[in-house]
C-alpha cells in the first residue's frame, strides 16, 4: 500500500469522495465505468494504482469537473491532462472568435461572460450600457474588476434597481452556497460567499440554504429605473465538452426582453445613447 507521504495515497480518498457525492455504490460505479467492482475497491483502498487513462475514465464517468480531474491525476502521481487558465479573466483563444459573434448577435440586448467566481470576463455593448446605467461612473477599464454577484447585492450598486429583490437575492445566495458546498476547497468562492452574507441587503432567513430547492437555469430580472420598468429573462449557458478548464468554467449570461414593452424601452435607451455619441 502507498505511504501516506506518497501523492498517490491521496487518490483513493478523492475517488471515494466523488463516488459518494454522485450517490453511487462501488458496483454501480464499476458498471458505469465498465471496470470490475473489485478494481474499484482496490483503487479506493490504495491496493491498486490507476493509470492516467483510468483516472480520466473514472473522472468522466463521475462527471467530475476538469479542474478536479487534474487534481485526481496529480493525486495519483500523474501530470495534469487538461489545460488550466494562466489568466483567470481572459477568454481562451479557441473561442474568442465565436464569442465575438455571440456578443454581436445578442445586441442590443445584454450578454455577459463570467468565470466561476462571478467576475465579469467579457461583455457586449448592451451589457456595458446596462452596467453604466446602474453605475454611471463605471468606465470600460474597470469592468475587469467587477463581480456580478457583488454588484447585484450591493446597496450602492444594482440592488436598489431590482424589483422583488428578496426572491432573486435568496435564489442567488442559495446557488452560491451550493457551489461552495460542492467545492469547499475554493477559497475565492468561499470569500465571495462570506462577503455577500455580510451585506446589509441579505436577510437572516436566507443564510440557511435549502438544498431541496433546485437552482433555476433561468430567472426573470425585473428592473425599475425611475419611471422606466423592464423585465429580462436571464439565461445562463456553458460550453459543452470544452476540454479546457477555463472554458468549462465560463458562463454566458444572456438577458432577453420578456415582453414587447421591455424590448421597446431598451431599444429606445440604446438609441438615445447611440445618437448622443
Amino acid at each position: 500500500m502507498a505511504s501516506s507521504k506518497d501523492p498517490g495515497s491521496l487518490f483513493p480518498a478523492l475517488l471515494k469522495q466523488w463516488r459518494n457525492k454522485r450517490g453511487l455504490s462501488q458496483l454501480d460505479f464499476a458498471l458505469a465505468a465498465d471496470v470490475s467492482a473489485r478494481h474499484i475497491s482496490f483503487l479506493e483502498t490504495g491496493r491498486s494504482s490507476p493509470s492516467p487513462e483510468m483516472v480520466l475514465r473514472l473522472g468522466a464517468t463521475l462527471d467530475v469537473p476538469l479542474r478536479h480531474i487534474n487534481a485526481m491525476l496529480v493525486a495519483a502521481g500523474h501530470a495534469p491532462f487538461y489545460q488550466e487558465p494562466q489568466a483567470p479573466t481572459a477568454i481562451p483563444e479557441p473561442v474568442r472568435g465565436p464569442m465575438a459573434l455571440l456578443k454581436e448577435h445578442a445586441e442590443p440586448y445584454p450578454l455577459l461572460v463570467i468565470n466561476r467566481h462571478y467576475d465579469i470576463v467579457d461583455l457586449n455593448r448592451g451589457a456595458l450600457l446596462l452596467l453604466q446605467t446602474i453605475k454611471p461612473d463605471l468606465g470600460v477599464g474597470r469592468i475587469e474588476d467587477l463581480n456580478l454577484l457583488r454588484l447585484t447585492f450591493d446597496p450602492q450598486g444594482a440592488q436598489p434597481f431590482i424589483v422583488g429583490f428578496d426572491e432573486l437575492g435568496r435564489e442567488l445566495l442559495w446557488r452560491l452556497q451550493r457551489e461552495v458546498l460542492q467545492d469547499p476547497g475554493d477559497r475565492v468562492l468561499r470569500q465571495l460567499l462570506d462577503d455577500i452574507v455580510e451585506m446589509p441587503t441579505v436577510s437572516d432567513s436566507w443564510r440557511e440554504v435549502d438544498l431541496a430547492i433546485p437552482s433555476s437555469p433561468a430567472m426573470i430580472l425585473h428592473l425599475r429605473m425611475g419611471p422606466v420598468e423592464m423585465r429580462f429573462l436571464a439565461m445562463v449557458t456553458t460550453f459543452q465538452a470544452p476540454q479546457n478548464v477555463q472554458l468549462e468554467e465560463l458562463r454566458i449570461e444572456t438577458w432577453l426582453p420578456v415582453d414587447e414593452e421591455t424590448a421597446g424601452v431598451w431599444r429606445g435607451m440604446v438609441g438615445v445613447v447611440g445618437s448622443g455619441e
